[in-house]
């Protein structure tokens, strides 16, 4: 095979930048002056090529040069040669491989590397999947100081097959001099540990959190040689916290190797003081809002029945006070207002944490940021959670709500203080935002009280990531509270130095830093595409069951397109557009003596079967889709908007047009 010249030049140069890395050339010098001075005679000075290269193979050094080379097929021949893709079909859910990593000579990296799993045992019984067949997977989530990685998807089994490698900067945030090269004892002190998230998806895209835990990598800086292997035993959640999930073999490799390594025992009283210097302030904070409590009994014995929560639960059964829960989040390029963070984190899935056996109480548990993220899904709590970060971040005075709603069921919402004094309610889970006018029961009969169109009836207490509030009010219904928080007798403080010494950025937390949020992977067109060509074969289907035809009608088909955007729009900023068009348009479709129905429907999720399903519930759909008549023509558009976290808003409209028969 001949190389063209520049082709040529470009592989003697990658071939030469590879021997000065390993510096091959010294160590050639090395091996011709030891060949030398042992196996020649002084009198014969000659040395043959092969001599020398016999003895460079005897060292294992030509050994070691092509070890270090790696052929990599050319990834735009291979692109060249595949067929395109069809344009109804969705984007692959596997990452790309990259083949080229850029790495900052003058900066520390830790390498983990994730070299299988054993002992998964929930998955024992598991039968090996059929080539080609749809099967459960795993996949790892890590954060690192600001960084985010995703493994590819293994299919899960007792011994997963996890073979990946992620690259961290350990100073991604420049300590100091950003020119300097961090060394081990300035990295002793970045107690960040890499948090890592398992998580399985079922056959039908459903997730489910398997295990969280905390990597603490700094053992590596103890490593002779620069590299550790650790077993990691993942722990399960919630209830299963307590129970082995599976083990992890993980490998961590410092890049550049330290000129100087730690000693075990430095690196063991680091972390034996930093345990005792977290477990000692969390041990305050405890007496303290003991104290609190204690006072806020004292102020009424009915405050016992409100609910005040002070700690929470996490997804590892570990109780943190619920204001390290909170913290002012940016989202970058990803979200431009406070109302579309809104619509954001309404779009994330609502699943209440899961309870083995009956009961009907309620699981407690306030997932990390990252777990809730990664799952895609999670609690009111965890909605309200990141709502109220993200609204903090956007400069607003965000806090938490914990109360009850309808039928005295444990809820919790977000509320923001305008600077006016307004008081405006934000539900995380449908997006929807109310304001708040109290009732004053002492006043007149016959003057006129606002009438409230929120669902929440009481409430306990208020937090963010400075503040916590009890409500001390005679009362603890929403619709007569007022939300003076500089008020005492209304609103019980806690101290703000209290909450600091437990809350970053005052102290380093137990709950680990916020992950920033990652732009979606789908491609908005290409599933609206796929999912819209799903339904038109259910469709046909489920009419050919009931012995009609099917005849669409794609012009009417594109005229619902204003329609589902408009209704996207109107739930993320609370402004509706463009139905005067929309409406017109429709018109001009449908001749005179035909009859139009649509019906537009919302979903959080992707899976064609399933909405279809649901759709067939509403008696309005149903009756479109098994629509008989004369001259019948169905249509249907189905509209995806992506959002950050690959989160996403379906709207699905059916529609069809017959000729009128009395």
């Amino acid at each position: 095979m001949s190389l063209p010249p520049e082709k040529a030049s470009e592989l003697k140069q990658i071939i030469h930048q590879q021997l000065v890395k390993m510096d091959v050339h010294g160590r050639i010098r090395e091996v011709l002056a030891e060949t030398i001075r042992e196996e020649l005679a002084p009198e014969h000075q000659q040395l043959s090529t092969e001599d020398l290269i016999k003895a460079l193979r005897q060292r294992g050094i030509i050994d070691d040069v092509m070890k270090e080379l790696k052929f990599v097929t050319d990834v735009n021949e291979k692109e060249r040669t595949s067929a395109p893709k069809p344009s109804t079909r969705f984007v692959d859910r596997e990452p790309p491989v990259l083949k080229k990593t850029n790495i900052d000579p003058t900066r520390r990296y830790l390498y983990l590397q994730v070299l299988g799993g054993k002992a998964f045992l929930e998955h024992l019984q598991e039968p090996e999947p059929l080539p080609g067949q749809i099967c459960s997977t795993f996949t790892l989530c890590l954060h690192f100081r600001n960084q985010r990685f995703r493994s590819k998807p293994v299919a899960c089994a007792c011994e997963p097959d996890f073979h990946d490698g992620f690259l961290l900067e350990v100073h991604k945030d420049s300590l100091g001099d950003g020119s300097k090269m961090v060394d081990a004892t300035t990295m002793l002190s970045i107690c960040d540990p890499v948090h890592m998230v398992l998580i399985k998806t079922d056959t039908f895209g459903e997730t489910t959190l398997v295990a969280s835990y905390f990597l603490e990598w700094r053992s590596v800086l103890a490593a002779e040689n620069g590299i550790t292997n650790v077993a990691v035993e993942l722990l399960g959640v919630g209830t299963e916290s307590k129970v082995s999930a599976g083990v992890l073999n993980i490998r961590l490799e410092m890049y550049p190797q330290l000129d100087k390594t730690l000693s075990p025992e430095v690196i063991n009283t680091q972390f034996a003081l930093e345990r005792q210097k977290t477990a000692e302030k969390e041990r305050l904070f405890l007496v303290y809002a003991k104290q609190w409590w204690r006072e806020y009994l004292q102020i009424r014995p009915t405050h016992n029945t409100r609910l005040v929560k002070i700690f929470a639960q996490d997804e590892n059964g570990v109780n943190h006070p619920v204001c390290s829960y909170i913290r002012p989040l940016r989202a970058g390029r990803l979200l431009d207002t406070p109302r579309q963070a809104a619509r954001f984190v309404s779009v994330l899935g609502y699943e209440r944490a899961p309870v083995i056996g009956g009961g009907g109480g309620k699981q407690e548990q306030w997932c990390t940021l990252l777990a809730f993220l990664c799952r895609n899904k999670g609690d009111c709590e965890d909605h309200a959670n990141l709502l109220c970060s993200l609204l903090l971040g956007f400069g607003l005075e965000a806090f938490v709500c914990v109360g009850t709603k309808g039928k005295g069921v444990p809820h919790t919402w977000v509320m923001t203080l305008g600077t006016d004094g307004t008081v405006t309610f934000w539900e995380s889970l449908t997006g929807h935002r109310y304001i708040h006018r109290p009732i004053k029961p002492d006043d007149p009969p016959l003057v006129e009280q606002p009438k409230p169109l929120y669902p929440y009836r009481t409430i306990g207490c208020v937090f963010n990531h400075q503040k916590f509030f009890g409500n001390c009010q005679p009362s603890d219904a929403v619709e007569v509270c007022v939300f003076d928080l500089r008020d005492e007798s209304k609103w019980k403080p806690m101290s703000g130095e209290a909450i600091k010494s437990v809350c970053p950025p005052g102290s380093t937390s137990s709950v680990p830093p916020f992950p920033p949020l990652c732009d979606s992977t789908i491609d908005a067109a290409v599933a609206s595409n796929e999912i819209e060509l799903q339904l038109r074969i259910l469709v046909s289907e489920h009419r050919k069951d009931l012995g009609l035809s099917t005849v669409w009608d794609d012009h009417l088909s594109y005229l619902l397109s204003p329609a589902l955007a408009a209704y996207e729009l109107e739930r993320a900023t609370s402004i509706s557009t463009g139905n005067e068009e929309f409406q017109d348009a429709v018109r001009r479709a449908v001749p005179d003596g035909h009859t139009f129905k649509g019906f537009p429907i919302h979903f959080i999720y992707r899976n064609a079967r399933r909405a279809f399903a649901t759709c067939l519930r509403s008696p309005f759909c149903e009756e479109i889709i098994c629509c008989r008549g004369d001259q019948v023509r169905l249509a249907v558009r189905v509209r995806v908007f992506a959002y950050p976290e690959s989160a996403c808003a379906v709207w699905i409209m059916f529609a069809c047009k017959y000729r009128s028969v009395l």
